[in-house]
């Protein structure tokens, strides 16, 4: 978030304060609504038209009771290429009510939304989760990264491949979080991960920036 005085506020500032003041689920619809607007703009872009969007939604905002509603009169803005929107959702706030969640997660896969398990490999992580939730993509978290770095060997690294290896063979994409050089982008890719967030490619971008690195690397 960028502020006309104080420049750019990172997330970590500023969402402990939406969630303490209850404002987190105002601008958590926003931000979808947002979402949706982006994808439709890119379909008019053969650059930007095959690309998904991911947005992070918190816990008080998913178990709002009109969450499934809001988000479906949104994605009905977006039609066909609904599948290109993907929630991502902590294991936590999965934990908090997983009957609850599958039914939600179930009721917006029905019309193209897909998601993602955001942060992967902390908390109360279990790789039985990725069996048993209706995920379609899996983050591992940056602090398995930033670790493994030590080492082929280390135990970070073991994880990592397990991670990998189950989620392959559920057919689900895995993204490497909090990639900040070559050298961890190499190791991942020879563990079968093609999919990568992080510094080494580009810091947070405005919406125009963005648009504009993806065009270049695709010249």
């Amino acid at each position: 978030m960028a502020h006309p005085d104080f420049g750019p506020i990172s997330p970590g500032e500023f969402i402990p304060l939406a969630e303490e003041t209850g404002l987190i689920v105002p601008i958590g619809q926003w931000v979808i609504a947002q979402a949706c607007q982006l994808l439709t703009q890119w379909q008019q872009s053969a650059d930007l038209a095959e690309l998904t969007l991911s947005v992070n939604v918190s816990a008080r905002q998913f178990y709002q009771p009109d969450f499934v509603e809001s988000v479906l009169q949104q994605v009905a803005t977006i039609g066909p290429v609904a599948n290109h929107l993907v929630l991502e959702l902590t294991e936590s706030l999965i934990l908090e009510d997983i009957e609850e969640a599958v039914k939600r997660m179930l009721a917006l896969k029905a019309h193209g939304v897909r998601f993602s398990m955001d942060d992967f490999g902390t908390g109360y992580s279990s790789l039985s989760y990725l069996a048993t939730l209706p995920f379609d993509e899996v983050k591992i978290d940056q602090s398995f990264i930033s670790k493994a770095n030590q080492g082929d060997s280390s135990r970070e690294w073991i994880i990592i491949e397990a991670i990998i290896g189950l989620a392959d063979k559920l057919r689900m994409q895995v993204i490497a979080e909090g990639v900040e050089s070559e050298q961890q982008q190499q190791a991942l890719l020879r563990r079968n991960c093609r999919a990568f967030q992080g510094f080494y490619f580009s810091k947070p971008l405005a919406q125009e920036a963005f648009a504009s690195l993806v065009r270049t690397q695709r010249v």
